[in-house]
């Protein structure tokens, strides 16, 4: 590695080993020293990795639900690749740690040692180096560690509050994009789908987008199981609430189509944390609606080449981790909904 005292590229781009060319994320192996830090970099002290959804069911399932097989997984992950990029999903994740050092030329941040954060960046770009995996919380997607990672210059993150719980505050940052993005989708009026409304995200969307539709429209919550739909209608978020296959694209759309009299969505939120749930969600929108795909289990090539196939002319949007405000957005649902603050709490912190 160069001498401490230059200034790397701020996306990221002088860590890359292989292949040449490349940003981060895309990147086969990073470089994860962290001897020595860039002018432009941040040294963080690792304390939890919250794995992305669809990438920690893809590694429960290869595990088979043994945890010292998945803590095995992710170490040699992250000594193969030098982050932890799921090499089957693509995706990652996001950590929570407390800054070791801040680079020279980012002295002008509010930032400085000691400080808690958690990263809104993916763990997939991030470069990180696990000394010892303490233990698997498969229930809650995350790992406790003793590790250490880099921020680049252009990394966003955002301090922990000192009104919530460590992990509580990590849950949620996790999925923070898609309560946003799902609020700056919707209209006043709207009928909205959510595929995966039980969920962690699909939780923050209902209340998003019922703050931001309110009674004059209608939220069609879609879950996988029976209990957790009942959890779902106990929060008064969604008009109905469905307990459905998301793989079954057909049943999908028959549910939806029965009950908007076959007018189907406006708008359809994706949320699902397994693969093949790309037609479901296509055929419940109406045309001329938009689809939002937050998955990280969604493929590309299958929507696009599907909703060609059955002469939908929708807009399809590909979620965006990152939204203006998305972080503050999140953290105030916490704050203002007693009963999925409790909820949450239960569950992750």
């Amino acid at each position: 590695m160069e001498k401490n005292t230059d200034k790397g590229n701020p996306f990221g781009a002088h860590r890359v080993i292989e292949p040449k060319g490349v940003l981060p994320q895309p990147a086969q192996k990073l470089d994860n020293s962290m001897d020595r830090i860039w002018d432009n970099e941040i040294l963080v002290d690792v304390e939890v990795l919250n794995v992305d959804s669809a990438s920690f069911t893809q590694i429960k399932e290869e595990a088979n639900g043994d945890e010292k097989v998945i803590a095995d997984i992710i170490l040699k992950t992250v000594a193969e690749r030098g982050k932890q990029h799921n090499p089957v999903t693509g995706s990652g994740g996001m950590f929570i740690g407390t800054v070791n050092k801040v680079g020279a030329a980012l002295k002008n941040r509010d930032l400085k040692k000691g400080d808690q954060i958690a990263s809104l960046v993916s763990l997939s770009l991030t470069p990180l180096h696990i000394e010892k995996i303490l233990k698997v919380k498969k229930e809650i997607d995350q790992v406790v560690i003793k590790g250490k990672a880099i921020l680049f210059e252009s990394a966003i993150y955002a301090k922990l509050p000192n009104d919530m719980p460590a992990g509580l505050a990590l849950a949620a940052l996790d999925v923070a994009g898609a309560p946003a993005q799902a609020a700056r989708l919707a209209k006043k009026g709207d009928t909205v789908a959510i595929l995966g409304a039980t969920g962690k995200s699909g939780i923050l969307c209902a209340w998003a987008l019922r703050e931001k539709i309110g009674n004059e429209g209608r939220i069609i919550g879609l879950g996988h199981s029976a209990e957790k739909c009942k959890l779902l209608e106990s929060l008064s978020l969604c008009d109905e609430v469905i307990a459905i296959n998301a793989t079954d694209a057909l049943e999908c759309h028959k549910t939806v189509s029965q009950l908007t009299h076959d007018k189907m969505a406006n708008l359809v939120i994706n949320c699902v944390n397994i693969p093949n749930t790309e037609m479901a969600s296509i055929l419940m929108c109406q045309e001329e609606g938009t689809v939002y795909f937050f998955s990280m289990a969604t493929s590309f090539t299958k929507a696009a080449l599907g909703a060609e196939g059955v002469g939908k002319d929708i807009s399809m949007i590909i979620g965006n981790g990152y939204a203006r405000g998305h972080a503050d957005l999140t953290l105030s649902i916490l704050r203002k909904s007693k009963t999925i603050r409790e909820l949450y709490e239960k569950l992750y912190a």
